[in-house]
């Protein structure tokens, strides 16, 4: 029995567990500290309360209406009397400390019945305040001894704060504000779960998309809206697949073109072993056919194979290249390919940003292709041209091979630069058909095209276009040098140009 995976939560659902939960804190951190604020708000009030009872009394003592009391009694009695009060205070008097009056109302708690607080108060001759925890919650209270002459008992007035009472009001507004908070907390969660879901909705499609990718399949795609890093996460995976199709694809096609190409020479190889006698002169011939066809099967692979890299990243290694240097160097060692004359058609000078050895691979092909194709009579040409781009933009190097052979039949022009594509001319079947699919593959790396012009009987111009970046001297910011009757003197019997049968 396998243990079930552990379920997790989503990313959602984190993401907005901890926003929620930091707006909750930072929320509660907010109210506990408003409560604070406003405890130590209403501790101010009642003290100011206080203070206030207690001038309001000496006044009281002091005007006409106080100092005609001539007793203690009477004093107080007038007093409390006089005084109106509310829920949050209250007051009364003592005489003789022994609780006397009372002033009018309903105070949340009788005080001057609470033994407890009583004893607080007796035996005081000199003003006190202070606070006292009842089962109405904390009171503030002030007593103000009272003794008037010629009176021998002694009296005071208690006055009592309420605090509980005093900061009611002010706490109702705080309660206001956490309900109105609590919902605001809600609704900032239920907002920001609809509102992830859209932002992280690209994340999920990535997590499909990749569920859908199979080992043949590699087809799916995230459609990118925005320009946000969740975009950006997307068009990254978008690119990944791409990279990871294309690397399926060409070792699919690899193994499709190697299978298909090398199945004949295998089968020719196998049956004439099967068939091959005792006989020593039939044998050598039979060594010999075998030997030729592996030798093709080596060609086969190696050309598969270059095609393979040519959808690799570093299959071209761009650096600054002497166009001079490169097109002479090329036609000397092609020129070594058949007896035909070799010449130069134009000769471009200068310096550029590219693959040097994958441009003179592509033009070995190139004369090679022109070698099968045109009679030893014949003429095999190389050319370059710089053709300048805007100021400081670089431009397009035109590089091209021409031969005088048998030509091309325009319906074959555009196949046969595909794999083990030949054109219909049976002159022309011999080969892998591979040379011009590694020629195009070439040119494409560089960001460029390749292409042909012919017509039958009239020979062929095979064209590279390669976008460069290039630095020409201010004499030279065309075409350097062009070569005039280069086609005559190439076919001149002292040229060392012309090839040697």
């Amino acid at each position: 029995m396998t243990d079930s995976p552990r379920r997790t939560l989503s990313a959602r659902a984190r993401i907005i567990g901890a926003m929620v939960l930091l707006i909750a804190v930072a929320f509660a951190a907010s109210i506990v500290l408003s409560a604070q604020i406003l405890n130590a708000r209403a501790n101010a009030l009642v003290d100011d309360r206080l203070t206030h009872a207690a001038t309001s009394f000496r006044t009281f003592a002091m005007s006409p209406s106080g100092s005609s009391q001539f007793t203690a009694d009477a004093l107080l009695t007038r007093y409390l009397q006089d005084t109106v009060s509310n829920r949050a205070e209250t007051a009364f008097s003592l005489l003789n400390d022994v609780p006397h009056r009372r002033m009018a109302g309903d105070p949340p708690l009788r005080l001057d019945q609470d033994p407890a607080f009583l004893a607080l108060l007796t035996g005081h001759t000199a003003p006190i305040h202070g606070r006292y925890s009842s089962s109405a919650g904390e009171v503030a209270y002030a007593l103000i001894p009272v003794s008037v002459a010629g009176d021998p008992a002694h009296g005071a007035l208690v006055s009592v704060q309420f605090h509980r009472e005093v900061a009611a009001p002010l706490f109702s507004s705080l309660g206001i504000f956490a309900l109105a908070g609590t919902l605001a907390v809600i609704g900032a969660g239920i907002a920001s779960w609809l509102i992830a879901g859209r932002v992280l909705a690209p994340v999920r499609l990535v997590r499909e998309t990749a569920e859908t990718i199979t080992e043949t399949d590699f087809h799916g795609r995230i459609e990118v809206a925005g320009h946000d890093d969740v975009a950006a996460l997307a068009t990254t995976f978008n690119r990944m697949l791409d990279r990871l199709e294309t690397a399926f694809a060409t070792q699919q096609q690899f193994v499709d073109d190697a299978g298909h190409e090398l199945r004949t020479p295998i089968t020719v190889i196998r049956g004439h072993l099967e068939m091959m006698s005792e006989d020593p002169a039939e044998r050598a011939e039979t060594v010999a056919l075998v030997t030729d066809e592996l030798d093709r099967m080596a060609r086969i692979v190696n050309d598969l194979l270059l095609l393979a890299k040519s959808q690799q990243p570093d299959f071209v290694v761009p650096q600054e290249v002497d166009l001079m240097d490169l097109m002479v160097d090329a036609l000397s060692k092609a020129s070594m390919l058949g007896p035909q004359n070799w010449t130069l058609d134009e000769l471009a000078e200068g310096h550029v940003t590219a693959d040097g050895q994958r441009l003179t691979q592509a033009l070995m092909q190139l004369a090679a292709n022109a070698v099968a194709h045109t009679p030893t009579e014949g003429t095999i040409a190389f050319g370059s041209r710089l053709i300048s781009g805007p100021k400081h933009n670089g431009g397009t190097l035109l590089v091209w091979v021409r031969d005088t052979g048998a030509g091309i039949a325009e319906d074959d022009q555009e196949r046969i630069f595909s794999r083990f594509r030949r054109g219909t001319n049976p002159k022309q079947s011999s080969g892998a058909g591979l040379g011009l699919s590694i020629v195009k593959s070439i040119a494409e790396a560089h960001g460029g095209t390749v292409s042909v012009s012919s017509t039958l009987g009239n020979g062929a111009t095979f064209d590279l276009m390669i976008p460069v970046a290039h630095s020409l001297d201010d004499e030279t910011d065309a075409v350097a040098a062009d070569i005039v009757g280069a086609e005559a003197v190439g076919a001149d019997a002292g040229s060392p140009l012309k090839g040697s049968a």
